[in-house]
């Protein structure tokens, strides 16, 4: 149920990016959209016609035309709402139990992408307001998952069941994307958001029947297997109260290694999250229908690898042969440092679709390792306050989301352009004692064209704090429970030891 959950969740999250084409009226700002076209990669003769026609609209569909300023701020409205809510959601969670709190993100937000085409129509600013609730209501669903899996998941087997029900998220983007613009363009844009709303309220139905708090209120486990949970988690499966010791938490240097190394890991996974369909279009020219399938590839490379960590990241703790801490590292490294140098060979592929499709999906294949590191830590230093560990670290890694689009429009105008007009309308004045007005061009639309050059700069930057975060863990992190998360009990025990 959780691994659906979270491809629900993902699939409402990503909707908005590829359905966003459709939504607006691309003939309202074709200068401005032709200047966004890299200046370094031939276009291909067939691309312009197809995202013509890919873009198309069943008749009567409303279509907007929204700036891309615009686009950009409701595109990035989902993010304001989502950093408000993880830290509570975890507190929660971990109070009363996660699964209200799970199924309750999930259904609000699936009724209010329901309500998108009206307050699209409305305007833009009702659409920024719903997309801003949204990500409200779904920033508790990843603390709450925590949190369950504190009461539900045995120590030996925690990689491989966090892993698979995460993964749904990798798994949801998959499948959103192409989806998305298969439907917009037969159905029309509106479709996909009933769509997703509705497959979110179905999701939620069978949440609140078939899913408990954890074993002890479940009816219908046998005796033998909740014993068996409930004996495996000990203590730390209970509710942790009002109390938390926040001072502990906040100068908890292996809390910080888990936070700077999900940051890190999220600045790639968020570039590529927001900006891949826009480096697809503008560098590689693939058109609309392509663009989709090929973005959607990395996301499948990291749903499988995923799942697959977790699985051998367990044998190797019940086997022995390697120590909690350990298995964190190596997985961490694997899935932080390895990614790091396909991304710097991105960064050299120049105009090669194929090669950079290739490394985009190897690296995010390897950084599927990570689910099994940093990713599921919380659990393993503080089980019973993961639900509010992980509203702190999601908090922190919530910030490259609204920080990468910035950086990577930055990095992408290409300079060049600027200055070649400018030494061109230099020496025109030296020649031709032109005034100071004949050089007024306009730069903002020159500077608006993305170059090969720029996006190597956004690769290597990625690849860059990718590699920082794996070094830093490695260094700082542990698997071992911190004094100031154990239970009374557990105390006594090792004054008694």
């Amino acid at each position: 149920m959780m691994f659906f959950g979270f491809a629900v969740v993902y699939g409402l999250r990503v909707n908005l990016s590829v359905a966003m084409v459709a939504m607006v009226n691309g003939t309202n700002d074709q200068s401005s959209s032709n200047s966004n076209i890299s200046i370094d990669c031939p276009v291909p003769n067939h691309t312009l016609d197809n995202n013509s026609q890919s873009s198309e609209q069943p008749e009567g569909i409303p279509r907007y035309s929204w700036d891309s300023e615009t686009q950009g701020m409701l595109l990035g409205a989902f993010f304001f709402g989502y950093l408000f809510t993880q830290i509570p959601g975890g507190y929660l969670s971990g109070r009363f139990g996660g699964s209200l709190f799970l199924g309750g993100g999930v259904l609000g937000t699936a009724v209010l992408t329901l309500l998108t085409p009206l307050s699209a129509q409305l305007g833009a600013k009702w659409l920024f307001a719903l997309r801003a609730l949204e990500g409200f209501g779904e920033g508790v669903t990843f603390p709450a998952m925590m949190a369950m899996w504190a009461r539900w998941a045995p120590p030996l087997e925690r990689a491989r069941l966090m892993t698979f029900s995460g993964a749904g998220s990798n798994f949801g983007a998959f499948v959103a994307l192409p989806l998305t613009g298969f439907i917009c363009h037969s159905l029309g844009w509106p479709a996909v958001f009933y769509s997703c709303g509705a497959a979110g309220c179905l999701w939620a139905v069978f949440w609140f029947i078939l899913v408990s708090d954890e074993p002890r209120t479940h009816p219908r486990i046998s005796d033998r297997e909740k014993h068996y949970i409930i004996n495996s988690i000990g203590s730390q499966g209970m509710p942790h109260g009002w109390s938390v010791p926040v001072l502990s938490m906040l100068f908890s240097v292996p809390l910080w290694a888990i936070i700077i190394s999900q940051m890190c890991s999220n600045w790639s996974y968020y570039t590529l999250l927001t900006s891949l369909p826009t480096y697809m279009d503008t560098v590689l020219h693939f058109d609309l229908q392509q663009n989709s399938f090929l973005s959607a590839l990395p996301y499948l490379a990291g749903w499988l690898f995923s799942v697959g960590s977790g699985v051998l990241a367990d044998n190797l703790l019940e086997r022995k042969l390697l120590s909690v801490t350990a298995v964190r590292k190596i997985f961490t490294f694997i899935g932080l440092f390895l990614p790091a140098a396909f991304l710097l060979a991105v960064g050299f592929t120049g105009c090669s679709g194929v090669l950079a499709v290739t490394f985009l999906t190897l690296s995010s294949a390897l950084g599927g390792f990570s689910a099994a590191g940093v990713y599921i830590n919380q659990i393993d230093i503080a089980p019973r306050y993961a639900g509010t560990l992980l509203g702190i670290t999601n908090t922190f890694g919530t910030i490259p989301g609204v920080l990468a689009p910035i950086v990577v429009g930055y990095l992408t105008r290409d300079v060049r352009c600027v200055l070649y007009f400018v030494t061109l309308q230099l020496l025109k004045i030296i020649h031709h004692h032109q005034s100071c007005d004949f050089y007024m061009f306009p730069l903002p639309l020159i500077s608006e064209q993305h170059s090969v050059t720029g996006w190597r700069h956004v690769f290597w930057l990625s690849a860059g704090v990718s590699a920082f975060g794996a070094i830093f863990y490695v260094i700082f992190g542990t698997g071992k429970i911190q004094s100031w998360a154990r239970t009374d009990e557990e105390s006594d025990t090792d004054i008694h030891n």
